[in-house]
């Protein structure tokens, strides 16, 4: 399973954070990866751990101000990036600019999208994974494969009839090694989550008890 912890801008210490998912990266089967905001971007990756992004804009060198473009964010240390996250909307044609923005710079990407159909959608634009985010559950403690596992399974399911090469993820509400687990049994090769490790008094500890049932 594939476990990407999205700092969001919330006020945690990003290297903290960095270092505990490193730290547990080492100690569990599980793949960990952490996405700061972009200013801490170098930051964070010089402590080792994997390193997403939390955007990338679909441009190419130029005049540009105030974008994200994908080869900086890789210079400095950005293994991957989420594109299109509930927070950070984008047109259709945008999207397939960031998914194609990334791949010149050598990113991974992972497509967010609110239901199924919106997954078929952005699997066929080529990115490397999907994640299925209801926004109504984000942040709120309620995993979507506990109100809802039919939008976790159908998102497999679209994803799988357009490109069975794109792995689904699932997020929101995702806070336990429970939720991971469930996760996984709707077909899910991996989640998105923010509040339940980057709010946390203990990170790691955090960490452990998501990964433990892997």
């Amino acid at each position: 399973m594939f476990v990407l912890v999205n700092l969001k801008t919330y006020p945690c210490d990003p290297i903290e954070v960095a270092e505990a998912v490193r730290d547990v990266d080492d100690r569990t089967d599980a793949r960990l990866a952490v996405a700061p905001q972009a200013a801490h971007l170098e930051r964070v990756a010089e402590t080792g751990v994997e390193t997403w992004v939390q955007h990338v804009d679909p441009i190419d060198h130029g005049s540009n101000t105030g974008h994200t473009l994908a080869e900086s964010v890789a210079d400095a240390g950005a293994d991957g990036t989420l594109i299109n996250h509930s927070e950070q909307r984008l047109k259709l044609a945008d999207i397939d600019g960031s998914v194609r923005a990334a791949g010149r710079a050598g990113l991974e990407t992972v497509v967010c999208a609110n239901n199924p159909a919106q997954i078929g959608a952005a699997a066929a634009l080529g990115p490397d994974a999907v994640a299925v985010e209801p926004p109504e559950l984000i942040g709120t403690g309620t995993p979507v494969s506990q109100a809802d596992p039919d939008v976790v399974e159908d998102a497999v399911d679209a994803a799988e009839n357009v490109d069975d090469d794109v792995a689904v993820l699932c997020g929101a509400g995702i806070s336990t090694g429970d939720d991971v687990v469930a996760a996984g049994d709707l077909g899910a090769e991996g989640v998105l989550l923010a509040s339940g490790v980057a709010k946390a008094d203990d990170p790691t500890a955090a960490l452990e008890d998501l990964v433990e049932p892997l």
